[in-house]
């Protein structure tokens, strides 16, 4: 399968395979139409280790029939009394947008947001940002999908709620104009329980698709984010909040500043421990094996000649000289010098019943040094 495009943004941050995963903190509509509340969180995000943060835009009158728009929407979450009412009070203009995005910018952060309809996309288009996303409710929407494709920027898709089938689709589309595509895991149940977020879900649409994969998740805790990190997530993407306890189903599954910092913490270690891939012997370890391994030592005073049974040798602390890993080796050999009990093991004064061959030098060499 050939390596899926790194896509290099305006901001300096690079998404793609290899690179340390964009930490997205998704404001969506928590500023709950506060722009101050938004500018406050704008930087709030910044300060807790994300590389960038992405809004939501819908447009009323394109995102709903006017049914929908007059339904009846009460209860504590309730922004207004119809669903309309409600929607439009959590809504930020595009002039807003358009000084978050400097605002978000300027802090060194990566703008961007999720189009709703298609007077959103091209708002967000003409505001200049810098990706795509389109929100897991509309992955099936395909008229939208061409138009976010035909923009030539990379389009980042979410599939909460989706069978493959509704994801082939959305790629097949898709890549009829833009192959700058990134798919993003996700499981739309506000908050997802653990036991159904589906991380390796991430290794079949990475083989699936050829296509750099991310994780989107709603998850409470931090576990699900951090363990996400050994799939290899080019983005993962976390709702952000300043206060859990607002009204509205988002906080709930969102992060605290405090939070998002230690899962920003926590993924950056972990990709840290991601990148050694063979095993090998670190320079702090061979230090702790001289000292903790042990040595093949004589376990007693013996003359010249005598001839070494398994009460002959023992194996001790530190390990700086022939490995144990010898013992079988040593056993049966004669002595051509005396010895002293806890002097070490040496191939120079013994006369082996078969001298190693060629080959098993090396082997024998790497067994005196422990690795």
């Amino acid at each position: 399968m050939p390596t899926a495009p790194i896509i290099r943004l305006r901001s300096g941050h690079a998404v793609g395979p290899g690179c340390p995963a964009l930490l997205v903190a998704e404001i969506g509509n928590n500023h709950q139409g506060s722009l101050e509340t938004a500018r406050r969180m704008v930087r709030a995000a910044a300060a807790s280790g994300a590389d960038a943060v992405k809004f939501q835009k819908r447009d009323m009158g394109a995102l709903f029939t006017r049914a929908g728009l007059d339904a009846p929407y009460g209860g504590p979450n309730s922004f207004g009394d119809t669903y309309g009412r409600h929607r439009a009070a959590l809504e930020l203009p595009g002039q807003a947008l358009a000084e978050l995005k400097a605002l978000a910018e300027s802090l060194g952060l990566t703008f961007f947001a999720s189009a709703w309809d298609a007077p959103s996309l091209r708002l967000l288009t003409d505001l200049g940002v810098e990706l795509l996303k389109i929100p897991s409710a509309d992955l099936v929407n395909l008229p939208l999908l061409r138009q976010a494709g035909a923009t030539g920027l990379p389009v980042v898709i979410s599939t909460g709620m989706s069978q493959l089938a509704d994801i082939d689709a959305a790629v097949a589309t898709l890549k009829q104009t833009t192959d700058r595509i990134i798919i993003l895991h996700c499981n739309s149940t506000y908050p997802c329980p653990d036991e159904q977020v589906g991380l390796p879900v991430m290794d079949l649409l990475r083989r699936r698709y050829g296509l750099p994969v991310g994780y989107s998740g709603h998850e409470q805790g931090l576990g699900p984010t951090v363990a996400a990190t050994a799939f290899a997530p080019v983005i993962i993407e976390r709702h952000f909040t300043l206060d859990r306890e607002l009204p509205g189903t988002d906080h709930k599954a969102s992060l605290t500043p405090d939070a998002f910092a230690a899962m920003a913490a926590m993924v950056r270690q972990a990709e840290a421990a991601m990148r050694v891939t063979r095993k090998q012997v670190f320079a702090g370890e061979a230090a702790a094996a001289a000292k903790l391994r042990k040595s093949l030592v004589y376990a007693r005073d013996l003359p010249a000649g005598h001839v070494l049974g398994p009460e002959d040798v023992a194996c001790k602390c530190p390990g700086d000289g022939l490995s144990p890993v010898a013992y079988d080796l040593v056993v049966g050999g004669r002595l051509l010098a005396k010895v002293r009990q806890d002097e070490a093991v040496r191939f120079d004064v013994l006369a082996l019943p078969e001298r190693p061959k060629p080959e098993d030098d090396a082997q024998t060499a790497k067994a005196i040094s422990g690795f």
